[in-house]
C-alpha cells in the first residue's frame, strides 16, 4: 500500500478550509489592511469617558447584468453601547445622510465626524467611488458562443452563465524570508432563482442546487486569491475560483442574483491554530498505533498455534462424552415406568374435582343476581333524590358511592362550585386580557402622544428660533418700509416710540408661533408625530412594567367576576341544600357493603374449587406430556450418538482449517510490516517536513482576515465588521418593457 503525497497534502489542507467555512457567527474582527494602497490618515482618540463605538458595515453594490458596478452604497451602525453623548468616526463617504434619526454631525478634516449621539445608536449611509477590493465579471455563452446579455433576453438554446471574481485586497507578507503576496480570503457566496419554466437540466460549478417546486435556487462559492496565497498547485488540490450554471433555456429570462462577500472564512482562526505540532503529535500517534497492530499480529499467531494445540485434546473428549450419553439412554427407561404409574392417580382426583365444580356456576349466579337486583334498587333511589351518578355494579358502587358521600360535604361542595365557577371565568381569561389591554394601549397612547408632539414641536420652535432675524425683516419690512438697519437707526434716533416697538416685537413673536403652528398643523409633521408615537406606543407595550400593568389588572377583573358568580342566589342555593342526603348514601352503602362481604367469599370459594379441578387437570396432561418426554428423550439421546460420531468424523478437516487460518495469520504480519515500512513512515514524514510553508500561509492569510475591518475607514481605535452585497441587474426581454 503506498500513499501519494499529494493526496495526503490535499486531505489535509481540505479539513482545514472545511473548519474555516463552518466556523461559528462572524465575529467583530476584521481589518482594511491593504499593503498595496495608501495608509489611512491618523485619528485621535476620544476621550476615556466616552466609549468607543462598534462599527457595522454593510457595502451595497449595485451592478449590471455583466457585474460592472453603477453605485456603491455603504451604510454604517455606529452602536453607542457606552450610550455616549458624542460619536466620533473616519470615513470617506460622500452624500452622508442620517437614515433612522435626527442626530447631526460636524465634519472635521480626512474623513473625520463628530456626531451628536445624545446616548443613541447612529446608522447613517452615504456613496464612495472607491475601487472594490474583489470586483465581480459575469459572462454568457449561447450554444457555445459569447453574447452579450441584453441580446440572450428571449433567446433559446444551451446557455452558460460564469461569475468571475477578481481580487485587489492583499498584503506582502515575509515568509520563510522571502516576501509573499497574501490575499484577503474572501468567501463569495452567489445565489441565484431559475424559474423551471425558462431552465431546464441545469448543472452547477462549485455550487449547489435545490428544487423549489417551479424554482431552482442555485447557490455557488469561490475563494479569489486562496490558490495564490496558499502556492497550490491545482494537481494537488483546485479551490474553487469561479460559479458556472449551465442549462438549457426557453425563452431566456434570469432575474438578478445576489453576491454575498466577507472575510468569515477564517475569521474565528489565530495564527497560532496552524502550525506542524499537533500534526507531528497525531504522525507519532499513527506509527505508535502501526506498530501495536504488528504486535496484535504477532500475538494472534500465537493463539492460533495454542487453538490448534487444544483441539486435539477436543477429539478426545467426545469419545467420553458418547459413553455418557449410553447411560443417560437407560435411566430415561426407568423414568418412563414411573411416570405411567403416577399418570393413573392423578385421572381419578380430576373426575371428583370436576363434579364439585360443575355446581359452583349455578351458585356463583344465583347470588349475582341478587347482588344486581339490590343495586338496581340503590339506583332508583339516588335518582329519586336528584343524584345523578354513574350506574352501579358490582365493581364500582363502593368507589361511586364513596364519592357522593364525599361530594355531599358542605366544604366539598363549595370547592366543587368554586372550581367550575373559576375554570368557567379562566376560560374567557383571553377576551378579559384582549379588553384591559386595549384600554391600557389607549392609556399609553395618549401619554405618548403628548410627549412626542412636545418633542416635535420643541425642535420646530429651536428651528424657528433660529430664523428670528428673517422674521424681524419681514415684520419690520411690512409694518414701516424700512429695512432692518433703517429700522434700528430709526429706534437709536427716537423717531419710533416704546409702543411701536412693543407692536414690531409681538408682530416678530407671533409671526414665529404662526410658523411653529403651520409646521405643526401640516400633513408631513402630522404623519411623523403619529409613525413616531406608535413606534414608541410598541415599545412602551412591550416593557415589563406595562406588561405587569395588563397582568396585574386582568387578574383583578377575573378574580372580581368569581367572586360576584359565587356570591349569586343559583350558587348560594345549591350550596345551601348540598348535606341533606348524605346521611341516606351512608345507610344505602353500609347495606350494599355487607352483601358484597358475602358475594366475594363464595366467589372465592368456587374459584377454589375450580382452580383445583384445572390443577388435577393439568397435573394429569402433564404427566401424559412426562410420559411422552421420556420416550422423546431416549429417542433424543439416540440421535445425539449418531451426532457425536459424525463430529468424530469431522474432526480432521477441523484441524485442517485451523492449521490454514494460523498460516494465513503469518502472512498478515508480513503484510502489515511491509505497509508500516512503505506507507505509514512516510505520512510521518511528510506530515513532518512538507506541510510547514503551507501552515504559515494558511497563518498569514487568517491575519489578513482578522486585519480587515472596514471598507470606508473608522477610528483607529475602534473595532467594526465589513461585508459586501452584490446585486446585478436581471437579464429579460420584459424589462424595457
Amino acid at each position: 500500500m503506498k500513499i501519494n503525497p499529494k493526496k495526503a497534502t490535499a486531505l489535509v489542507l481540505t479539513g482545514a478550509l472545511i473548519l474555516g467555512i463552518t466556523a461559528g457567527a462572524v465575529s467583530a474582527g476584521n481589518a482594511d489592511v491593504n499593503h498595496s494602497e495608501e495608509k489611512k490618515p491618523e485619528t485621535s482618540v476620544a476621550a476615556a469617558s466616552t466609549p468607543v463605538p462598534m462599527k457595522d458595515e454593510t457595502v451595497y453594490v449595485i451592478a449590471g447584468a455583466d457585474g460592472t458596478t453603477q453605485q456603491v452604497i455603504v451604510s454604517n451602525w455606529l452602536q453607542n453601547t457606552g450610550k455616549a453623548d458624542r460619536i466620533e468616526d473616519f470615513t470617506s463617504l460622500s452624500d452622508i445622510s442620517n437614515v433612522k434619526g435626527y442626530e447631526d454631525f460636524v465634519s472635521g478634516t480626512n474623513g473625520k465626524l463628530t456626531w451628536n449621539a445624545n446616548g443613541n445608536d447612529i446608522y447613517y449611509q452615504g456613496t464612495t467611488q472607491k475601487p472594490l477590493p474583489v470586483d465581480l465579471k459575469i459572462s454568457y455563452t449561447l450554444d457555445g458562443k459569447e453574447i452579450a446579455p441584453d441580446a440572450l433576453a428571449g433567446k433559446n438554446g444551451r446557455v452558460t452563465i460564469r461569475f468571475d471574481y477578481r481580487n485587489n485586497q492583499f498584503e506582502n507578507v515575509i515568509i520563510n524570508g522571502k516576501e509573499e503576496k497574501i490575499y484577503v480570503p474572501f468567501l463569495m457566496m452567489t445565489g441565484v432563482l431559475l424559474d423551471t419554466e425558462v431552465f431546464r437540466n441545469v448543472t452547477v460549478t462549485n455550487g449547489k442546487l435545490e428544487n423549489l417546486g417551479n424554482q431552482i435556487a442555485v447557490l455557488g462559492i469561490a475563494l479569489p486569491g486562496m490558490q495564490e496565497t496558499l502556492n497550490i498547485s491545482e494537481d494537488t488540490l483546485e479551490l474553487p475560483q469561479y460559479i458556472e450554471i449551465t442549462a438549457d433555456a426557453t425563452g431566456f429570462d434570469m432575474g438578478p442574483s445576489l453576491t454575498i462577500a466577507t472575510t468569515a472564512l477564517l475569521q474565528d482562526f489565530t495564527s497560532e491554530d496552524f502550525n506542524t505540532g499537533d500534526l507531528k503529535d497525531q504522525a507519532a500517534k499513527l506509527t505508535d498505533g502501526m506498530n501495536a497492530l504488528l504486535d496484535g499480529s504477532g500475538t494472534l499467531y500465537n493463539g492460533l498455534n495454542t487453538l490448534l494445540e487444544q483441539t486435539k485434546k477436543l477429539v478426545s473428549g467426545i469419545d467420553q462424552l458418547a459413553a455418557g450419553a449410553a447411560q443417560l439412554q437407560s435411566g430415561a427407561h426407568a423414568l418412563n415406568g414411573g411416570a405411567a404409574q403416577l399418570q393413573s392417580g392423578a385421572g381419578q382426583l380430576a373426575q371428583g374435582l370436576e363434579t364439585l365444580d360443575s355446581n359452583s356456576a349455578a351458585l356463583n349466579g344465583g347470588a349475582q343476581q341478587i347482588f344486581e337486583t339490590l343495586l338496581a334498587t340503590a339506583n332508583s333511589q339516588l335518582s329519586a333524590a336528584g343524584l345523578t351518578v354513574p350506574t352501579l355494579t358490582i365493581q364500582n358502587y363502593s368507589q361511586v358511592l364513596t364519592d357522593v358521600i364525599a361530594s355531599l360535604d358542605s366544604d366539598a361542595v363549595y370547592q366543587t362550585a368554586l372550581k367550575q365557577v373559576t375554570d368557567g371565568v379562566n376560560a374567557r381569561r383571553g377576551e378579559i386580557e384582549a379588553k384591559v389591554t386595549a384600554v391600557v394601549r389607549e392609556q399609553v397612547t395618549a401619554q405618548v402622544n403628548a410627549k412626542v408632539t412636545e418633542q416635535v414641536r420643541s425642535r420646530v420652535q429651536q428651528g424657528v428660533q433660529a430664523k428670528e432675524d428673517q422674521f424681524r425683516a419681514a415684520v419690520i419690512q411690512k409694518a414701516t418700509g424700512m429695512t432692518v438697519e433703517q429700522y434700528d437707526a430709526a429706534v437709536a434716533a427716537g423717531k419710533v416710540t416704546a409702543q411701536q416697538q412693543e407692536a414690531v416685537k409681538q408682530a416678530v413673536a407671533k409671526a414665529m408661533a404662526d410658523e411653529v403652528s403651520k409646521q405643526m398643523e401640516s400633513a408631513e409633521m402630522k404623519a411623523k408625530i403619529a409613525a413616531l408615537t406608535e413606534e414608541n406606543v410598541g415599545l412602551q407595550m412591550a416593557t415589563d412594567e406595562v406588561k405587569a400593568m395588563i397582568a396585574n389588572n386582568t387578574q383583578l377583573q377575573i378574580e372580581k367576576a368569581i367572586n360576584d358568580t359565587m356570591a349569586s342566589p343559583e350558587i348560594q342555593g345549591k350550596l345551601a341544600a348540598a348535606a341533606e342526603g348524605a346521611k341516606s348514601v351512608i345507610a344505602l352503602k353500609t347495606s350494599l357493603d355487607s352483601y358484597s362481604t358475602f358475594y366475594k367469599g363464595l366467589l372465592t370459594y368456587t374459584a377454589g374449587v375450580s382452580t383445583a379441578s384445572g390443577g388435577a387437570n393439568a397435573l394429569l396432561t402433564g404427566l401424559g406430556t412426562l410420559n411422552g418426554g421420556t420416550k422423546e428423550l431416549t429417542a433424543g439421546i439416540q440421535t445425539l450418538n449418531a451426532g457425536l460420531k459424525t463430529l468424530k468424523d469431522n474432526t480432521p478437516a477441523l484441524l485442517e482449517g485451523i492449521t490454514a487460518l494460523r498460516d494465513g495469520s503469518n502472512a498478515l504480519k508480513d503484510g502489515l510490516n511491509k505497509l508500516m515500512d512503505e506507507g505509514i513512515r512516510k505520512i510521518a514524514d511528510l506530515a513532518q517536513d512538507d506541510l510547514a510553508n503551507l501552515f504559515a500561509r494558511i497563518s498569514a492569510a487568517v491575519d489578513a482576515a482578522n486585519r480587515y475591518k472596514t471598507f470606508t475607514g473608522m477610528d483607529n481605535s475602534a473595532d467594526g465588521t465589513v461585508k459586501f452585497i452584490y446585486k446585478t441587474d436581471s437579464t429579460s426581454a420584459k424589462k424595457g418593457e
